[in-house]
Formats: structure tokens, C-alpha cells, sequence
């Protein structure tokens, strides 16, 4: 009985912690958003969590490891919307269309823009910064670039520059929907943009033997 006692004891103060944490970075998500890095003081965040200036060190060694944690979910969250919207039987072209629409949608919002977009660079670094879109929406770029290879659609040459080229695009295009009441029409017009580049990336035809 006493060790089914200190198992859930031990198990209690996990959640608790894995609850608290979440909760700083859902806080600090927020408030990361809403004032931008700089201008979020430390004693106000831990206050709108209810929680100790100690809980947050508890957790995070500082106020860039809490905004790197920040940055991870934001990064995690566009993953997968962009994998869910590009997944399924539909043609490859279909599928990348989509995605690089779901990375578009999902930059609408504040969070993802002002933490992502425009203070990740700057806070982290272009190099930090570029490593963690690496392993997410770059990464994913890539695959869907691939696979309209794989199909036929693009010609394979110089496919890292196309993939810099396009997320670069993208990456401007999301950063210019935080200026739009109504950023519907911009997302079709980039789309639009985006199916004409495509097109002129096409692979060329084979001569008939």
C-alpha cells in the first residue's frame, strides 16, 4: 500500500509540474503575442499564470528558454496544420497547394506571427531560428517540393533554391496578412501566385524515343 502511495504521490507532482509548465507557456504565448519579447516583464506574466517567479525558474532558466519553449509550440502548431492539410490520396500538387495554404491560414494568427515570425529571429537569432523551422514548416516544404518531383510535376534541378526561394515567399506573404482585416483575399492571391510559379518550374518533357 505505501508504495502504491509514493507511486501516485510521485505521479501527482509530475502532472503538477507538466500542468504548471503548460500553463507558463500558454500564458507566455499570449502575453509573447499581445506585447511582443521585449516588452513582456516577467513579474506580470507569472502573475496572470498564478504562479511564482521561482515556478518559472523551475521550468526555465530564463526568459529566452520560456520564449524558446514558446517558439517550439508555435512552430509545432503550424507542423501540423500544414501535415494535416497536405496528407491524403489527393495528386501532389493538390496536397502542396494546400499545405502552403494551411501555413498561410495558421500565420493569421497573432501568436503564430508576431512569436514566429517576427521576434523569433530576432530574439534567438537567425541561426537558432532557422534551425528550429528546419525540423518543422521547412522541413515539410522540402518533402512536398520532393514529392512533386517524385510526380512529375517540377523539374528536379536546383531544388534547395526553389525550397529557400518559396519559404522566403511564404514567410512574407504570412507577415503581410497581420496588416489585413480581411486576409482571405490575399491567401487566394498568393495561392494563385503560387500555382503559376509551379507552373514554370515544370519538369520538361521527354523526347519521344
Amino acid at each position: 500500500m505505501a508504495e502504491v502511495t509514493e507511486h501516485s504521490s510521485r505521479g501527482t507532482k509530475a502532472e503538477q509540474r507538466d500542468r504548471s509548465r503548460a500553463l507558463l507557456i500558454d500564458v507566455a504565448t499570449e502575453r509573447f503575442a499581445r506585447d511582443g519579447y521585449h516588452a513582456t516583464a516577467l513579474e506580470g506574466l507569472v502573475a496572470d499564470a498564478g504562479l511564482t517567479r521561482g515556478a518559472l525558474y523551475h521550468h526555465f532558466a530564463s526568459k529566452i528558454g520560456l520564449f524558446e519553449a514558446v517558439l517550439q509550440s508555435a512552430l509545432e502548431r503550424v507542423a501540423e496544420a500544414v501535415e494535416r492539410a497536405s496528407d491524403g490520396d489527393a495528386p501532389a500538387r493538390t496536397r502542396f497547394l494546400s499545405g502552403c495554404r494551411a501555413f498561410l491560414e495558421a500565420s493569421v494568427d497573432p501568436a503564430v506571427r508576431r512569436i514566429l515570425l517576427v521576434d523569433g529571429p530576432i530574439v534567438l537569432g537567425w541561426d537558432a531560428w532557422r534551425d528550429g523551422d528546419s525540423a518543422t514548416s521547412a522541413r515539410l516544404l522540402d518533402v512536398g517540393l520532393q514529392e512533386l518531383v517524385d510526380a512529375g510535376d517540377i523539374d528536379e534541378r536546383d531544388l534547395a533554391a526553389v525550397s529557400a526561394m518559396l519559404s522566403g515567399a511564404l514567410n512574407e506573404v504570412a507577415l503581410s496578412l497581420g496588416d489585413r482585416r480581411e486576409p482571405e483575399p490575399e491567401i487566394d492571391a498568393a495561392m494563385r501566385v503560387l500555382e503559376r510559379f509551379l507552373g514554370g518550374l515544370a519538369a520538361p518533357e521527354r523526347p519521344v524515343e
